[in-house]
């Protein structure tokens, strides 16, 4: 607005209004400023509104109909206005669709590019930029685009298509694309409006038209997204797209080796370059340590981290997903825009109208089509009257137009009724336009082939419009037949356990205390006082004083607890194997109790007591014990009349491990001189009992999945994997597993395995026996990565048959004891071949039971030395009665151990 000119009255104390000349500002002309602020007002209210609503609807929310943005729509429709089959500069792409979109040139290039890169309704040439390195694309005037033919099958139809008027009036622009496929979820998207966002994540091609075609026959579906970056998704609270719901997406890491990991695929909207820089920021921090990591990214991602010869690689996977990009969680928000407004939907609710949608389009083209042919029946029959029975004679004589149309209409009258509808003014106007040339090379047979044909596919489209559900789930089968190779799923769907930040965070920082003032922290200031362990700035410490108060609270720089610290410590909640062995004073003068207790759980910077509570209490002994030790200690009593033992032992293996609140036992109404340590104790918690996730591939004491068994001490685990591998390890919960794993179980060194593979220089089946060897961590080949490997069992006494093929087909099955047939040697024999002829298939059967008795190894392995089942020869104590074995095919629950 212009300048306002104040009347100046300085000696009035009342308010002067604000006088503005009507010739300089028209309608705001003598408006107080009440009445300015009150317009406003009323012009924010307005003009915002209109905004909000435009920004929703025009620019950043997509239509359900078609899945598009109003710029996609407008690019997708100026690229089939310019389609030639040839590439056009997206410089000239961008210029052309200025006319439809009133944004300018970058954010139609923005889109455009965004187009291109999800590589499906776009064919690109050229550079443009990278999804994987986050790289941009060239300029507009150096890469090239068409439509790919997957947008020019199921996108454009100008027939079926609603138009309107450019925002210039000069052109016509589509109201919604005739999309004939579920592009929006296919694509996914992402904007924000004003009020409101909608985020929808891409999802499968051959899924999508598979669930398409599910819901077309009654069936359920469900629909989960996809990448194209790849990594791993946990959709368990998905919530089928809508607000509230959430995924977490985890690059994919290997162990290359012990101080290598590789991280091959990143998560949906994260670059390689972000990856990294939140993996550096996290060495800064002090969350893992690395020594470096290297970026080898071109076709696919490659991310090398470098880890220090003292750090656990399991672990530096789970502190990776904890404190980086490798782990992200996505909150979808499905908003699109219907009837003008917006609305909230499902993914499956999308698909379902999308289907609906599309069954909606089919028929139209259908009925279009139907019509078009019906009128070019009426024309072809129309024509052949007109020409066989030479009407256009009748014509010779009349002298005006109007006569020529009557004649030709008169002598049409006695063949109407062949016609399927009347003749109109029109189509005798079209006979008279047909020139002599046609009509002298009139061929009848031809005309009539040709109304045969069309009349063939009338009736057709006819079963087409009543079979249209068929006919729409046949439409899709062709579309994932013509172009769903090469789009398999990308990104696997798995279930992620929760990484718990305090137990898998480096240790960088040190504890400190100052008992007798009761400080306590990891900060510079501290480093002059008691070093009590490494732990994290994220732990919590749980702290006791002698009094028996004792608090669990997040670790500080410094912080004071009380005077007379007794213990502090880590603390892992939730831990029961922790067990806290006390000896403690019920009051000044009261009698002396004793208690083992975990602490698995409190509510942080709570004061708790671990004795009774009793005024002038005081804690003689504490031990904490991370395995449940029970130590015993020399108890020294005060001399005192009448008391005759002075001293006696306290073992608190004999005391039953309570709950914290718990008082404890009475161990004596005497009271004490000295404690002194007598021995170390073992746990008494006896060993755990370790379960196998198969969804998460993870172990866990929650009793989640298979149970491995009970370990304890050196127990070990063997894994074995589907390239034909296998290692020995640890029990340890933290510990990561092979993608490829074949099956895991609790080592055992005197369990034998029995394998069967496929020597391919010669394509016959070997046999082999084995125990497997403890080399922890170090991965052992059992079959040479040359063969193939097919089926392993762990039966003592195993049976195999042997089903014949190719020219050997009809030879009947052969039965193998292999305890007898070959001896338990080591897993890097070349084992003994099972049959010189080609074999279809290997059977366990039912094991034999016998007597174990002393192995005699045969001589060598050299195959020359084999003495193969084939045909009648058969080695004593190789192939099994039927009175010694069972010999139908084994059960579902046997110790076969298959390829999954």
């Amino acid at each position: 607005m212009s300048t306002v000119d104040e009347t100046e009255n300085s000696n009035a104390g009342t308010e002067e209004t604000v006088e503005v000349t009507a010739e300089k500002h028209g309608k705001y002309a003598q408006l107080t400023d009440a009445a300015v602020a009150h317009r406003l007002t009323g012009m924010y209210k307005d003009w915002f509104l209109d905004y909000a609503s435009y920004v929703i609807l025009e620019r950043a929310v997509p239509h359900l109909d078609d899945g598009l943005k109003p710029v996609q729509r407008r690019i997708l429709h100026s690229m089939k206005r310019m389609d030639d089959g040839r590439y056009n500069k997206v410089a000239n792409i961008i210029g052309f669709t200025m006319q439809f979109h009133p944004h300018g040139d970058a954010s139609i290039g923005d889109a455009l590019v965004q187009l291109g890169q999800k590589d499906l309704l776009i064919d690109t040439q050229g550079n443009w930029g990278n999804i994987l390195t986050g790289d941009s694309a060239a300029a507009p005037r150096y890469i090239e685009a068409r439509l790919s033919k997957l947008a020019l099958d199921v996108v454009f139809n100008p027939k079926t298509t609603e138009w309107m008027l450019s925002y210039d009036g000069r052109n016509q622009e589509p109201v919604t694309l005739p999309v004939k496929f579920p592009l929006l979820l296919a694509q996914g998207v992402e904007g924000i409006a004003v009020g409101l966002a909608s985020k929808i994540l891409p999802h499968n091609f051959i899924e999508l038209l598979e669930a398409s075609i599910a819901y077309l026959r009654g069936e359920p579906f469900t629909l989960y997204p996809d990448f194209p970056t790849g990594g791993m998704i946990d959709c368990s609270k998905y919530n089928d797209g809508m607000r509230g719901g959430a995924v977490k997406v985890r690059a994919k890491i290997a162990k290359q080796d012990k101080k290598t990991l590789v991280i091959s695929e990143i998560p949906y909207g994260k670059s390689t370059s972000t990856v990294i820089d939140s993996i550096l920021k996290a060495n800064e921090k002090g969350k893992i340590k690395i020594k470096k990591v290297d970026d080898n990214t071109a076709a696919s991602v490659e991310i090398v981290v470098h880890l220090s010869g003292d750090v656990s690689p399991d672990k530096t996977i789970d502190a990776l997903y904890a404190f980086t990009d490798c782990e992200v969680s996505i909150s979808p928000n499905a908003c699109v825009i219907e009837d003008k407004k917006p609305l909230f939907i499902g993914v499956s609710d999308m698909l379902r109208r999308s289907v609906d949608n599309t069954k909606g389009l089919l028929r139209r083209e259908l009925e279009i089509r139907l019509g078009e042919l019906n009128e070019e029946w009426h024309l072809s029959s129309l024509e052949r009257i007109f020409i066989e029975n030479r009407i256009y004679n009748s014509i010779e004589e009349c002298t005006t137009w109007e006569s020529v149309l009557e004649t030709i209409d008169r002598e049409l009258t006695p063949f109407k009724s062949q016609l399927r509808r009347e003749v109109t003014r029109e189509d005798i106007v079209k006979l008279t336009e047909i020139k002599i040339k046609r009509i002298s090379r009139y061929d009848a047979f031809r005309a009539d082939e040709l109304i045969r044909n069309i009349e063939a596919e009338i009736a057709e489209t006819e079963h087409h419009l009543a079979t249209l559900n068929d006919y729409t789930i046949a439409y899709y089968q062709n579309i994932l037949k013509k172009h769903g190779r090469g789009r398999e799923r990308k990104t696997e769907i798995r279930s992620f356990d929760t990484i718990e930040a305090a137990k898998v965070v480096v240790a960088n920082a040190k504890l400190y205390v100052n008992r007798a003032e009761g400080f306590y922290g990891i900060g510079a200031g501290m480093k002059k006082e008691e070093f009590v362990c490494d732990c994290s700035d994220i732990d919590d410490v749980i702290i006791f004083n002698k009094q028996g108060k004792y608090t669990i609270t997040k670790v500080s720089e410094k912080a004071f607890f009380s005077k007379n610290i007794l213990y502090i410590g880590v603390f892992k909640r939730n831990d029961e194997r922790t067990i806290y062995n006390v000896l403690y004073r019920d009051g000044l003068k009261g009698a002396i109790m004793m208690k083992r207790c975990a602490i698995k759980g409190i509510t942080r910077d709570r004061e708790y007591d671990i004795t009774k509570g009793t005024p002038g209490s005081e804690v003689l002994y504490m031990s904490v014990n991370p395995n449940g030790e029970a130590e015993t200690l020399k108890i020294y009593f005060k001399p005192r009349p009448r008391l005759k033992k002075l001293i006696t032992d306290l073992n608190f293996g004999d005391l039953v491990i309570k709950g914290r609140q718990s008082q404890g036992n009475l161990f004596s109404r005497y009271a004490l001189h000295k404690i002194v340590l007598k021995e170390r104790g073992s746990s008494t918690l006896g060993g755990q009992n370790i379960w196998f996730d198969h969804d998460i591939n993870r172990l866990n004491t929650e009793e989640r999945g298979e149970l491995l068994g009970e370990f304890a001490g050196d127990d070990r685990l063997v894994v074995f994997t589907k390239d034909a591998q296998y290692y020995t390890g640890n029990y340890d919960l933290g510990q990561h597993f092979p993608e490829n794993l074949l099956f895991i179980e609790k080592y055992d060194p005197d369990k034998i395995y029995t394998v069967v593979y496929i020597d391919k220089e010669q394509g016959l089946h070997y046999i082999k026996r084995f125990q497997a060897e403890q080399c922890d961590q170090k991965p052992q080949q059992f079959v040479e990565p040359e063969n193939e490997f097919v089926t392993m069992n762990d039966d003592r006494y195993p049976v195999i048959q042997l089903q014949y093929g190719g020219k050997y087909n009809g030879r009947s099955p052969e039965v193998v004891d292999a305890d007898g047939f070959i001896g338990v040697k080591s897993h890097r024999a070349k084992g003994k071949r099972l049959s010189n002829l080609t074999l279809e298939e290997v059977v366990w059967l039912e094991p034999l039971r016998k007597d174990p008795a002393p192995e005699a190894s045969p001589e060598g392995d050299d195959p020359e030395n084999d003495v193969p089942i084939s045909g009648n020869e058969k080695t004593a104590g190789t192939v099994v009665g039927a009175e010694e074995a069972d010999t139908e095919p084994k059960e579902a629950g046997s110790n076969q151990l298959e390829l999954f």
